[in-house]
């Protein structure tokens, strides 16, 4: 296909790069950032603009990779015609897209993206949604070009996805960062911890998270949970954090 890429951000940068790869051409790269159009472009083999009104008539597809609160603003300086205009974004409905085509969809690849980072994109679910069969197609066609498993996901079971994905990726991460904050007042390499995290996170794939569980919340020993908060007192909200993510532990497990 020939494609639009709107954005140049961590998603826009590995998901072009993945079209290519696949045989799609990018047609143009738009970015409010002179500086990430360009650099993207240059990856890509592609035209470049900053100038919404000057967005490439040739798409046959345009994908949105932009912050949720900027698509309406930079969409409503565009023009689509009836071309096929789809989002990348978990927790954005799929109508916001309606005022400015009447061909619209999702096209949202699960996962953690980073501009430095390879991913191996044929594993990532890629959650399609459009408004006729015949986009849906569309978009089931290109998601097929470049991953093994396709997921028609309305905007609902998607929100929900996008809040689960919240609690998995971007929560977990913050509570690595706060356990080499800790680490680092003793002096420890945070190095230590990663073989932990990669059997926890093992397991997490093989088995249901809530099956295998371990730690002090679990059967909620006071005398191991009230020592971890003594030395909490210094940092507030890990304190807040520790005893709310403890007294869930405890609850879920109850059940």
């Amino acid at each position: 296909m020939d494609i639009v890429l709107i954005g140049a951000g961590n998603l826009a940068t590995r998901l072009g790069l993945r079209l290519r790869e696949c045989n799609h051409r990018i047609v143009q790269v738009y970015s409010r950032t002179e500086a990430s159009a360009k650099l993207l472009a240059s990856l890509l083999g592609s035209e470049w603009t900053t100038q919404p009104d000057e967005i490439s008539p040739e798409g046959q597809l345009y994908l949105i990779s932009v912050s949720d609160k900027a698509v309406e603003s930079v969409l409503a300086q565009m023009n689509f015609g009836n071309r096929l205009v789809a989002h990348t974004a978990g927790s954005m409905p799929m109508d916001v897209l309606q005022p400015f085509t009447i061909n619209y969809g999702v096209f949202y690849p699960l996962q953690t993206f980073s501009k430095s980072r390879e991913v191996d994109f044929a594993q990532i679910p890629i959650c399609i949604e459009a408004n006729s069969p015949e986009n849906l197609e569309i978009l089931h066609k290109l998601g097929r070009s470049i991953s093994n498993d396709i997921r028609e996901i309305d905007t609902v079971q998607r929100r929900q996805l996008h809040l689960s994905a919240v609690f998995v990726c971007n929560f977990v991460n913050h509570l690595y960062a706060v356990g080499e904050e800790l680490l680092k007042e003793e002096k420890i390499d945070f190095d230590i911890l990663k073989p932990l995290i990669s059997e926890t996170a093992a397991k997490a794939v093989e088995f249901s998270p809530k099956e295998v569980q371990t730690g002090p919340a679990v059967r909620y020993d006071r005398n191991v949970i009230d020592k971890h908060l003594e030395m909490l007192k210094s940092h507030s909200q890990w304190n807040d954090i520790y005893k709310l993510m403890s007294e869930s532990i405890h609850q879920l497990h109850r059940h």
